[in-house]
């Protein structure tokens, strides 16, 4: 399997490819639309066939490159069903599988961050793209877009850290230059998540948190709503 990792270093975005290394299918999780070109180069030299553009979640610190690699590719975007976002090709839930080649991934639902957040796991379970559910030794906020401390806690400990120990974790952003973990590295060391730390003392430790304001969320979050679509396209 091919796999690539990218990063939008303005917003410390990871975007990842995944693609079939004989058929070459491809999906593409998480895209910035400031890198449709970096994006589209890498499709291109690889000469991938671009299925699927999945979403974590609808991000509020960045534009989703969604619409535009669409555009070009005549790949489907997708997003969790319950993630209230309009313009979606396919709509996932718990338990749906994105195929591509003789690989595919799992979907799993996944909110706290933001009611529609989804985990996606590789089909032998090696890799997890968790977005901002799970992050290395960290975990995104849960203090707007319907997120939850209560439910993040529990989408970690009943849908992340089941996984095998050696599951690489791979997150939607990372701010201290670190580009993946393990199930069981985060399982011993995530001051936020360990295993050792209960739900009542997660709930506590967000909630003392005070965090600003997101800066790009008034601009991104309408837009991400809608899959990336401009407001003069319908969706």
């Amino acid at each position: 399997m091919l796999f690539r990792q990218l990063i939008d270093s303005t917003t410390s975005t990871f975007t990842y490819v995944l693609a079939d290394s004989q058929t070459r299918e491809a999906v593409l999780i998480d895209p910035v639309r400031e890198q449709h070109h970096r994006d589209m180069q890498i499709i291109e030299e690889l000469q991938l066939k671009l299925r699927f553009i999945l979403e974590t979640h609808i991000h509020a610190d960045h534009i989703t490159g969604a619409h535009e690699l669409a555009q070009e590719t005549s790949a489907l975007c997708a997003v969790a069903a319950c993630s209230g976002a309009q313009g979606a090709d396919q709509w996932l839930e718990e338990g749906d599988t994105i195929c591509f080649g003789q690989h595919h991934l799992e979907a799993r639902c996944t909110p706290g961050h933001t009611a529609g957040c989804l985990t996606y796991v590789l089909d032998n379970q090696r890799m997890a793209f968790t977005g901002d559910t799970l992050m290395v030794r960290g975990c995104g906020r849960t203090d707007f877009q319907e997120g939850s401390a209560a439910q993040l806690y529990d989408s970690v400990h009943k849908k992340i850290f089941p996984l095998p120990d050696d599951c690489l974790i791979y997150p939607a952003h990372d701010y201290q230059g670190r580009t993946a973990s393990t199930v069981g590295e985060e399982k011993k060391h995530n001051p936020r998540l360990a295993e050792h730390i209960d739900a009542d003392a997660f709930i506590q430790i967000m909630e003392g948190l005070d965090l600003k304001y997101p800066a790009k969320i008034d601009v991104a979050l309408p837009i991400n709503m809608r899959c990336g679509k401009p407001n003069n396209e319908s969706v």
